[in-house]
């Protein structure tokens, strides 16, 4: 696998360059072409050191602690080891995964009893939400069944914000997540329904009668992005039956969004930004393009598609970063190939996603240890470390399944 050291700049990335990225994806795409979709492209799972990297994550953030839990959450704790070793076990079918996963979960449900968060990726949601698909699985139905009372006792405080992070959409979210994997009307409708009001009436009040239909804010900030603003909301929100005004709302949205995007095709991370900076999931183009596509699925209205394959030229462009992350790296930036590629059919994004991949199982490591890219704050953790990058490696068994993890359903 080739790429030249010539140092010219491809997004964050003043490493290598652009020619040497796109030799590197001339010599994949040959060999891809030749193996096709579900060729695991490494001759065996990618290593750090002498691990597996997801095995690896897993010692870190679960042997190493004395499997004692401080942070509960899929963001950046055990959680989110209990979700990559989920994925490990849907591409293995290996049990002792299974019950590794339900293990560090029940730990988090002991860590997390005292908090008062309550969505997916940062809160108690994730934890029963994640505990009950486990316990599925294991054909544990006593388990399941406490695990989905404890979601469904779950209370908002009244400073509930409404982004996915830390607010309704996060718990919404949540709600989608078990009623695809345990069964429909797991999460009555009723109880969907009246988050979902709460979220269209809070933005409608918001935006008054601004240009933009819906408007949130997340303390003191008008956000766009994925993670705290309007394209994480509207992509939740789209995961519901909407009522046909409810809808509307949300067209116009993405429509204000896409009409206001920079000049360079990339989007500002907030309301009045001049900052053409950030290409991530959290803020800019990559997050906002998985929220295009499913908008493109949703209502099929072509100007969504346009402007998802507009803002995948960004990601190509732009988002080769010097962190390894989903939430604001380059394993994040690569599953909006995967997702362009699901939805479009077309083989030249699930080229670039193996680019992308590649560079992280033949790079990052070495770059890492160079201090030339930052391995995270919380370097094993799923969104911020090489926990999000092991999830990335597995997703590539097969491309066509693979989702964002708690983003894309």
């Amino acid at each position: 696998m080739l790429i030249m050291r010539i140092g010219i700049a491809i997004g964050d990335f003043n490493v290598y360059s652009v020619l040497g990225l796109l030799r590197f994806y001339e010599i994949t795409n040959f060999y891809f072409k030749k193996k096709g979709e579900n060729c695991f492209f490494f001759l065996s799972f990618p290593k750090f050191g002498n691990c597996l990297v997801w095995s690896q994550v897993v010692r870190e953030t679960w042997g190493l602690s004395g499997k004692r839990v401080q942070d509960y959450t899929l963001y950046t704790g055990a959680l989110g080891t209990a979700y990559l070793v989920f994925k490990a076990y849907q591409v293995t079918k290996n049990d002792n995964d299974l019950k590794l996963c339900s293990d560090i979960v029940k730990a988090c449900d002991s860590a997390s009893k005292d908090s008062g968060r309550v969505t997916f990726i940062c809160g108690r949601a994730g934890v029963y939400a994640l505990g009950a698909v486990i316990a599925k699985h294991s054909g544990d139905t006593s388990l399941q069944q406490r695990y989905l009372e404890k979601f469904k006792e779950i209370r908002f405080p009244s400073d509930l914000p409404h982004e996915l992070l830390y607010g309704r959409a996060g718990f919404l979210w949540a709600c989608s997540f078990l009623n695809k994997h345990i069964g429909k009307d797991t999460i009555s409708t009723a109880r969907i329904r009246a988050v979902v009001d709460e979220i269209i009436e809070s933005g409608k009040r918001l935006a008054g009668k601004g240009r933009c239909p819906l408007m949130y804010e997340w303390h003191g900030k008008k956000y766009w992005g994925a993670a705290h603003g309007l394209a994480g909301i509207i992509h939740v929100l789209m995961d519901t039956e909407l009522k046909p005004d409810e809808a509307e709302y949300v067209k116009g949205t993405l429509r204000y969004i896409i009409k206001n995007r920079f000049p360079s095709g990339n989007y500002p991370s907030s309301e009045g930004s001049e900052s053409d900076r950030l290409v991530h999931w959290c803020h800019g183009a990559p997050g906002i393009t998985l929220t295009l596509v499913k908008a493109a699925e949703v209502f099929g209205d072509k100007e969504f598609l346009q402007a998802a394959l507009d803002a995948g030229e960004v990601v190509w462009k732009r988002g080769l970063l010097k962190r390894v992350g989903i939430c604001h790296g380059i394993s994040g930036n690569a599953y909006v190939f995967l997702s362009l590629y699901r939805l479009t059919g077309n083989v030249e994004y699930l080229y670039r996603a193996k680019a992308f991949t590649s560079f992280l199982s033949d790079r990052a490591e070495k770059l890492i240890s160079q201090g030339k890219m930052h391995g995270g704050d919380r370097p094993y953790s799923l969104f911020e470390g090489i926990g999000g990058m092991a999830h990335l490696f597995l997703d590539m068994v097969k491309a066509s399944e693979a989702r964002f993890p708690a983003y894309e359903i």
